[in-house]
């Protein structure tokens, strides 16, 4: 008999509650077999079986709270064998198949990245038992920072050991693939294998392209793929979702309204959504944070942009924007107030001496914030591809970890969505975030004479630890200094 164990919870964790069993008293076990789930308040924990035999008995039921140590059950050794004997005595014949050809392949969570340590199980795209493809698309895993997408190793027969919505770690099994189930099922159906050939048109689309297909009913095949090698990217998707949305909302418009719509709808929020959560009420929870404000006159930023913007295309390939003069006199201005650029550890500041941007994008997942690396080397044109790179990946759900990870300051741009001002929050552990807004023609004040100017306002959130007021209304004075002179950044004025 082998005990089940509370494992170590880690450090400052104290107890833990039952989550979940994922076996019955008297069912087969399989050594490192996982068998129930813990809860803490930081993380969840899987314990696995100690031994091959059969589970004898569970001695906390699920809810229940326990400490490190606490026996949570026992397993019978020896005895899953003594069992498995009679079924193979009583059924040779289909023994031998899967003796000769019937070993199995296991799905494995891969490596999600540094610093993730779970993530959660999306929507399988096939079911247990149906037969799969080597490198066919699966199920896609979230992870709080990307998603991960999980393909067969083999081909064969599915066996689905996770579902959609469990949380799952680096490593963890969760599905197999019988390579005799493959082999069995042509034979068994000769004419039903070439639609099963044909099915996998689908398992083209990455998760998140099918995910939007199934839920909008989109075909696949009408759909214009902008991807590499052809492929349909996610943004293809909801492309199509605007272009068809006008014509069945012209037709439904009659119906009574709200008829089969529910009142209320509770829905689970994505991990995405529960980590943007966190970290911001962590940050505001955290750092002493304060914005500053001002405005800036856009009529020179505006009239350089019209007058090159044709040239600075065809030269470059890459329409030139506000981002790239922006980011520009961002990071002048961090050259000038370090402590910007800027972070607290414990009780020592450290000094940046690179310029990684962040650039917030919105997508319909929620916000993210890729990185745009030494962007102090980037010309504008180097800025504008860069920026255009990450958007793209991010609204793709292509963007890797370390695109995401290592940002000294951030720019975000509600003026996209019509924002005319906002007090920005910090996206810690970094000391300063600017904010910009919609441009919008105001009178103003000009040598004494009343002239209409593009005008946007500016917001600098910043830690209050760190940087002082005085620098803090110093960075966003030069900030506005170098785009209503853009020939100042050029000359490094």
């Amino acid at each position: 008999m082998a005990d089940i164990l509370t494992p170590a919870l880690g450090e400052s964790v104290s107890e833990a509650s039952i989550a979940k069993w994922t076996k019955k008293v008297g069912d087969a076990v399989r050594k490192d077999e996982v068998l129930v789930e813990l809860e803490t308040d930081k993380v969840s924990l899987e314990v696995v079986a100690p031994a091959d035999g059969v589970l004898a008995a569970i001695n906390a039921a699920e809810g229940d709270t326990v400490v490190p140590g606490t026996v949570l059950g026992s397993v019978s050794e020896g005895t899953s064998a003594s069992a498995a004997a009679p079924a193979a005595a009583a059924a040779p014949a289909a023994a031998a198949p899967a003796a000769s050809g019937g070993a199995s392949v296991e799905i494995a969570v891969p490596t999600m990245g540094e610093s993730v340590a779970e993530g959660s199980i999306g929507t399988w795209l096939k079911k247990s038992g149906d037969t799969v493809a080597k490198d066919e698309l699966l199920v896609e895993i979230e992870t709080d920072k990307v998603a991960v997408e999980v393909s067969a190793p083999a081909a064969g027969v599915l066996t689905i050991a996770a579902d959609n919505g469990s949380t799952v770690t680096p490593g963890q099994v969760i599905g197999s693939i019988s390579a005799s189930g493959a082999a069995a099922a042509p034979a068994a159906a000769p004419v039903a294998a070439a639609p099963a050939a044909v099915a996998p048109a689908s398992a083209h689309l990455s998760p998140a392209v099918q995910r939007v297909v199934s839920e909008n009913k989109l075909n696949p095949a009408t759909l214009s793929a902008s991807g590499p090698k052809g492929n349909i990217t996610k943004a293809d998707a909801i492309a199509a979702i605007g272009a068809a949305a006008p014509a069945p909302v012209a037709a439904a418009a009659p119906a009574a309204p709200r008829a089969d719509q529910p009142r209320e709808e509770r829905v689970k929020m994505t991990r995405l959504r529960q980590t943007i959560a966190r970290r911001l009420k962590e940050s505001q929870n955290t750092a002493a944070q304060l914005t500053t404000f001002n405005e800036v006159d856009m009529t020179n930023v505006m009239a350089l942009r019209a007058q090159y913007k044709e040239v600075f295309e065809k030269r470059h390939g890459v329409k030139l924007g506000f981002m790239s003069f922006f980011t520009k006199a961002v990071v002048q201005a961090l050259h000038e107030i370090p402590a910007v650029n800027a972070e607290i550890d414990g009780t020592d500041i450290i000094y940046k001496n690179h310029y990684d941007i962040g650039v917030a994008v919105g997508t319909d997942k929620g916000l993210v914030v890729p990185v745009l690396r030494d962007a102090d080397a980037l010309s504008l044109a180097g800025i504008e591809k860069g920026i255009g790179a990450l958007g793209k990946a991010a609204r793709d759900g292509a963007l890797t970890m370390d695109q995401m990870q290592g940002g000294t300051f951030t720019i975000t741009n509600g003026g996209t969505y019509g924002s005319l001002m906002s007090t920005p929050i910090l996206n810690a552990p970094q000391s300063g975030i600017l904010g910009m807004h919609n441009i919008v023609q105001r009178p103003m004040a000009i040598n004494g004479e009343v002239k209409i100017r593009p005008m946007m306002y500016l917001a600098l959130s910043y830690d209050h630890r760190i940087v002082d007021g005085k620098e803090a209304v110093t960075f966003l004075v030069r900030i506005k200094e170098l785009l209503e002179d853009p020939a100042r950044a050029l000359l490094d004025l």
